[in-house]
């Protein structure tokens, strides 16, 4: 716990990531996204969740190595291009504020931020997947020898449960609900 990189990751990188997803949930909630983009901009929402989801819980589970680094490198290029779809697909539907746009630029660059964070701790993992001296990359699915706090583990995925992955299921459920309503008018109308 004396590695700064480690403490920048636990307790600005990971808080901040949070709390613009917190942020960017009010600005959907605002922009009255439900009726506007409905539940599939809500989907891409999820789809991006789980594309930075997945690699927060193998770093925070399991001990950081080239199979790790793959993933989190190859679903963070996942994650920019369906934020791409997201806010192409958004600004044809609804009206995308400052707030919002820039809350997005947090979304995009923290998860960038960690990534780089996380290589800088596990550079020779990193330089395996690349360089034929480090051939093979270590490939496993290994538990933490040291883990991290049980108690910080615990907050962490109940915070990223409570805060963002239930309002975001929510929102989308109102997306699926406001699409089923208007359906059901158009059908009354005709």
């Amino acid at each position: 716990m004396s590695d700064p990189t480690l403490l920048i990751l636990m307790y600005f990188v990971i808080p901040v990531w949070l709390l613009a997803g917190v942020v960017d949930w009010f600005c959907h909630r605002r922009s009255n996204i439900a009726k506007t983009s409905g539940a599939k901009e809500s989907f891409i929402h999820l789809l991006m969740f789980a594309e930075v989801g997945v690699p927060l819980i193998l770093v925070l589970l399991f001990e950081v190595n080239g199979l790790i680094i793959a993933i989190s490198i190859l679903l963070f290029i996942l994650h920019e291009l369906t934020a791409l779809w997201d806010v192409s697909y958004a600004v044809s539907k609804r009206r995308v504020g400052p707030v919002e746009q820039h809350v997005h630029s947090f979304l995009e660059m923290i998860p960038l931020l960690a990534l780089v964070l996380i290589i800088a701790r596990h550079w020779p993992h990193f330089t395996s997947l690349f360089s034929a001296n480090g051939f093979p990359p270590e490939l496993t699915l290994t538990l933490k020898d040291a883990p991290l706090p049980t108690t910080y583990l615990f907050t962490v995925l109940f915070v990223a449960i409570a805060l963002e992955l239930i309002p975001y299921l929510e929102e989308f459920i109102r997306g699926l609900r406001a699409k089923k309503a208007a359906t059901l008018s158009e059908q009354f109308k005709h």
